[in-house]
């Protein structure tokens, strides 16, 4: 199979997905999708995305970004308080954008210079892993129902950790199952609508893992002012807070960056094995 660099359009590409997505953070910052680093980490993955993959890696991009900013700012004020125990608030920062882009890119300069098959269905997988993590997340707010720890099974607050619900599996599933059908349909190198379900359970095993590993090892803070578990190592009460439980080293961007390698690396696997 010939190289991508070989078969040429790789530099103009990068300059047209510098502009592109340099546009697109430009206007997510206006809309407060994205702070400053942010808008640079957008440039940098949508860059390395479009320049190196081309449109059906933008667009499955795009379909996520949108989505997921969509889904952030519904119901934001019914979900303010649970949130603001996240290490993170609605905008995304730098770290947010390569924790969720960062794998999809590597894949996307993989590709340019070897466009084989299994580095687009990584793609594909590591996009619908952090869609079904973030659909979860941000429809998970909203349940009535406290949700429940996937480690331990027991009810815990909103927002804590590693927690889950019911309606946000299952929007999370969803989420990922679009990546699916759209990858199928954008797919460079050819699939056939049974590859929708195969995308759909790398998502739904990125999404799980990402609350195993919050339930688990990711690096919790307590805050003795008010008594609660957070991800802040400083709580939005202003008090410093100390170290709970977890690694020091794994905090919420590191899970989602794992969350994103595993959906690619189940795809990848899956991708092999029917040849």
């Amino acid at each position: 199979m010939a190289s991508g660099i070989e078969n040429g359009g790789i530099v103009e590409r990068l300059i047209l997905g510098l502009v592109l997505s340099a546009l697109a953070g430009g206007i997510a910052f206006r809309l407060g999708m994205l702070d400053g680093s942010g808008w640079l980490g957008a440039m940098l993955v949508g860059t390395a995305i479009f320049g190196f993959g081309g449109w059906p890696w933008a667009v499955l991009l795009i379909a996520f970004f949108v989505s997921a900013s969509a889904l952030t700012r519904y119901g934001s004020g019914r979900k303010a308080e649970a949130a603001q125990d996240f290490a993170k608030g609605g905008r995304r920062d730098l770290g947010q954008a390569l924790a969720n882009g960062g794998v999809g890119a590597a894949l996307a300069i993989l590709w340019g210079f070897s466009p084989h098959p299994v580095f687009w269905w990584m793609f594909v997988g590591s996009l619908a892993a952090v869609t079904a993590d973030t659909w979860a997340t941000e429809v998970g707010l909203l349940s009535g129902r406290p949700p429940r720890d996937l480690w331990r099974g027991r009810r815990v607050p909103p927002g804590t950790s590693g927690a889950i619900t019911l309606e946000g599996t299952i929007a999370g599933g969803l989420g990922a199952l679009g990546i699916g059908i759209l990858a199928v349909g954008l797919s460079p190198v050819g699939g056939s609508p049974g590859m929708t379900l195969p995308v759909g359970l790398a998502g739904f095993l990125g999404m799980l893992l990402d609350s195993l590993l919050g339930a688990t090892v990711q690096r919790i803070y307590w805050c003795d002012r008010c008594g609660k578990e957070t991800e802040r190592p400083i709580h939005r009460c202003g008090q410093p807070t100390r170290p709970f439980r977890g690694w020091k080293w794994l905090n919420n961007d590191g899970v989602n960056a794992l969350a994103a390698l595993a959906g690619a690396l189940s795809m990848g696997l899956w991708s092999i094995a029917r040849g």
